[in-house]
């Protein structure tokens, strides 16, 4: 670790770095956090920071390196991320490079000599490219001052986005000799900041937890029905927005994005299948076109620094509460309102157990796995507000949120112990040796092959909950699973059996409470949403000025085309509607709006003011 800088000269820097956001970047004041952050970083301590998503972490590196006018290298997980952020930073004055598989020649040569001649503030490099001899004696030359580790979680091995080139970063940074490091994630329980702090550091850092919630998402989660008729529901409310649909299979998003297409969406499907140009590919086009969904597995989407993505739908369960935070956590990165769905089954449910208990992780893993997912399934059947689970489960207390669906449409419960009881009963009765498509038959009273095979027409239990359709029993099923109620020996042909939990039900010591809406359906309810959303995720603007952010985002795109950059790279959606409310006539009008820095001013101001004169001459 570097050693901490005289605290006045750090107080003089930290005001140095307000005015760089001011006059560089365009934004008033540091996001809540950030002033913290880079303050510690500026005194000289090494740094682990776990923000939200789109509380600005890269800022947190890059605000330092211009101040103090040195090099700071970034380890960054992926390519078009690296691409988009030095884009960012040129288009901002900043004098930034990347070095990966994409850097051509002339763009090699041009970063060496701007290395050599030290005019470089940031260099991003992919972690693969630090085990490279040539990567390693050019950056001991270049005096690299901060080494600043992106996506820091992917170095934890029990994380979601696992990346074994991480573990080599420490040693990295000894033979570098030692520079500051900074790492960042937007996911880390306790657990896994451990293993970040003990992968990369060589002493204690400074941790900075700065909290889990992104208000501005509404969050939304529902049983599956009819997958696909559910979610073209939901696009029909974002139709010209960008967005993200996350499958569970490549076929799966062909699939989808197949008849998104057919509904009359632009829709693209993205995974590891592809080849590397047609993802590529796809991936400019999202982060360069309004208005188009992807179809994808988690293969898309880590670093994906799209700020005006505005919805992410789960076309099934993820694999934890970690992996659905930071899929979601995509959504909303400029601060405005993004819309969340997810639906789930209990065949999603079943799958994660599989994959889990197929595993090669030791025993103590997999409980840790399995603990993570069963507080993803109580998440989705929850009756309480879904953020007030989700914070606790990252050890925040929050009052109801008002922005999920159930604080906006309401749970209905109802006493369920009966029900759960004669489920129960149902798995008992039949040696707990049976699978859901047994015992729901059983207790709907369904005469099969198997039932009358193993004479179980003539148990109790059958036909007890003929009060109950098929899909409603599945849904108690769920919910018991849920509840740990019942659990499935996924290593027995999915035998149900009862827990100790259970049998106290069973016994009528404990009583059951169900969610009303999951086990009878709400069809009315999903219309109600449908209103509420498309309120929820309005800019706010009235219809003039409606037209006039369709007509600057118009201009955006021509200018994003011609630099083959995203349409961010230009003005943020944020920024253009603060330019459709205010309308600015000058120059000096125009810098008061967010995001309008001195360089973006001089190369985009006047574009972007003749665009809302010719809109008002209409």
């Amino acid at each position: 670790m570097s050693a901490a800088r005289d605290p006045k000269a750090a107080t003089l820097e930290l005001a140095r770095a307000r005015a760089v956001l001011r006059e560089v970047f365009g934004y008033p004041d540091f996001r809540p956090g950030q002033d913290d952050i880079v303050a510690s970083v500026l005194a000289g301590h090494d740094v682990l920071a776990v923000m939200p998503t789109g509380a600005g972490k890269s800022m947190c590196y890059q605000l330092p390196a211009i101040v103090r006018e040195s090099l700071t290298l970034v380890v960054s997980p992926l390519i078009a991320l690296m691409r988009n952020q030095v884009a960012q930073l040129k288009a901002n004055g900043v004098a930034a490079a990347a070095l990966n598989s994409s850097t051509g020649p002339d763009e090699y040569r041009e970063t060496m000599a701007d290395l050599a001649a030290g005019r470089l503030r940031l260099l991003y490099v992919a972690p693969e490219r630090l085990a490279r001899a040539d990567t390693r004696e050019m950056l001991a030359r270049a005096k690299v001052t901060t080494l600043a580790v992106d996506e820091a979680h992917c170095i934890s091995q029990w994380g979601h986005d696992f990346r074994p080139e991480y573990r080599e970063i420490g040693g990295f940074a000894e033979r570098l000799g030692g520079p500051q490091i900074l790492a960042l994630t937007a996911t880390a329980d306790q657990a896994t900041r451990a293993e970040i702090v003990a992968g990369l550091f060589r002493g204690a850092p400074v941790i900075f937890v700065h909290g889990f919630d992104r208000p501005n998402l509404r969050l939304a989660m529902g049983p599956k029905a009819d997958a696909r008729r559910q979610l073209v529901r939901f696009l029909e409310r974002h139709r010209g927005e960008s967005g993200i649909v996350y499958c569970a299979s490549r076929k799966q998003t062909e699939e989808l994005a197949d008849h998104f297409t057919a509904q009359g969406f632009r829709a693209l499907a993205y995974h590891a299948g592809l080849d590397q140009a047609t993802r590529g590919a796809r991936q400019d086009v999202f982060l360069q076109d309004d208005g188009v969904v992807m179809t994808a597995t988690i293969a898309f989407g880590m670093g994906i620094d799209k700020p005006d993505v505005r919805f992410v739908a789960h076309a099934a369960l993820p694999k934890s509460i970690e992996a659905y935070y930071q899929e979601i956590g995509r959504a909303g990165r400029d601060g405005l309102p993004a819309d969340t769905l997810t639906l789930y089954g209990t065949d999603d449910i079943l799958l994660r157990r599989r994959q889990i208990d197929e595993s090669e992780a030791s025993d103590e893993q997999k409980r840790v796995e399995r603990q993570r997912l069963n507080a993803l399934v109580a998440l989705a059947e929850t009756p309480r507000c879904r953020r007030q689970v989700l914070l606790a489960y990252f050890g925040e207390e929050s009052a109801p949120c008002g922005n999920c669906d159930v604080c906006l449409d309401g749970v209905a419960t109802f006493d369920g112990t009966v029900a759960a009881q004669k489920a129960l009963s149902a798995m008992v009765r039949t040696g707990e040796r049976f699978g859901e498509v047994h015992l729901v038959a059983l207790l709907t009273g369904e005469a099969t092959d198997n039932m009358i095979r193993f004479g179980h027409t003539s148990l109790k239990t059958f036909g007890c909950g003929r009060e109950f359709t098929k899909a409603q029993w599945r849904a108690i099923f769920r919910q018991l699973l849920a509840l740990g109620l019942a659990d499935v020996d996924l290593s027995a042909h999915g035998r149900w059996f009862v827990t100790e939990a259970g049998v106290e039900v069973l016994k009528g010591r404990t009583a059951v409470t169900f969610r009303r809406d999951v086990v009878e359906g709400a069809k009315e309810k999903g219309r109600k949403k449908a209103a509420r959303v498309e309120k929820v995720t309005a800019a706010g603007l009235d219809a003039e000025e409606s037209d006039l952010l369709a007509a600057l985002k118009a201009e955006r795109a021509a200018l994003a085309r011609d630099l083959n950059a995203p349409a961010y790279v230009v003005f943020a959606d944020r920024t253009l509607i603060e330019m459709a409310r205010a309308r600015p006539k000058t120059r000096d009008e125009m810098a008061e709006i967010h995001g309008v820095g001195a360089a973006k001013l001089a190369r985009f101001g006047d574009t972007f003011l003749a665009a809302i004169t010719r809109f008002e001459k209409g």
